[in-house]
């Protein structure tokens, strides 16, 4: 097994004294040799680390000792290099900037399948009702080019605050298929989720974990490609590991 452990997670959770909660977990990366970017905000937690697997899973245990953070679920990977430079926890105003401040995962999430679920699904082709299942990309472009699944729609955004714009325009011509929402970790669509609830796409579920739990549960079926990460690894390959830094190269070259 590769030395470096990788983990991203997020919980939507209401936090208060964020600048003293800030402090205490810089602490605690910083004595465990843990590098990485946790978001903090008055909604809940974003965090992407690395390090060596007793360090990080002995954080992990110390943050769900606070009964905010027991629920914290990770999406684990494997590296051979620490794939982060620096230890970062940021305050923001959004775990994900969405701009739609009535949309709260907190206090109840839309519907989401499984990634067993999903494959089933789309090997059929149709849901447990019949209806054709069309997944829906929340991430952005350039995202988008790295790899996803196969025949899935998305609206080659810049940035998730124009998703709801361009989900809503396409609202009627969808109304007779199941939409599943996907992003990388799931973050993502614990708001696109809800949007489209709220805008009528009843028939409408968030693919649970994400791509990388698709790939962790699943692998590469009804995938086409890798999956962009925000880290020096650039890319996941369907088996979790690293796209190869040449192959990376040839794909970028080839998509400009």
């Amino acid at each position: 097994m590769k030395p470096i452990l990788n983990i991203a997670a997020y919980l939507f959770v209401s936090l208060d004294e964020l600048t003293e909660l800030r402090a205490k977990m810089l602490d605690e990366c910083t004595f465990r040799h843990l590098k990485g970017t946790i978001l903090l905000t008055g909604e809940g937690i974003n965090l992407f680390l690395a390090g060596e697997e007793t360090q990080l899973r002995g954080f992990l245990d110390w943050l769900r000792d606070d009964p905010r953070f027991k629920a914290l679920q990770t999406k684990d990977s494997w590296s051979e290099t620490q794939p982060f430079k620096k230890m970062l926890v940021k305050i923001k105003r959004e775990i994900i900037r969405m701009n739609h401040p009535m949309i709260r995962p907190e206090e109840g999430r839309a519907n989401f399948i499984t990634p067993k679920k999903l494959q089933e699904w789309l090997d059929r082709g149709t849901d447990d009702l019949g209806r054709p299942v069309l997944m829906v990309d929340t991430r952005n472009a350039f995202e988008v080019e790295y790899g996803t699944f196969e025949n899935a729609l998305h609206f080659n955004i810049e940035k998730f605050t124009e998703f709801p714009k361009a989900i809503s325009a396409h609202k009627d011509e969808l109304a007779d298929k199941t939409l599943v929402s996907f992003c990388t970790g799931g973050i993502r669509c614990e708001k696109s989720g809800l949007y489209m609830r709220e805008i009528g796409i009843q028939h409408s579920y968030q693919l649970e974990g994400g791509i990388l739990k698709y790939f962790e549960e699943v692998g590469s079926a009804h995938y086409a490609g890798s999956c962009f990460v925000f880290d020096e690894r650039e890319a996941l390959e369907p088996n979790l590991e690293s796209i190869p830094l040449e192959a990376s190269i040839r794909k970028k070259l080839k998509v400009s």
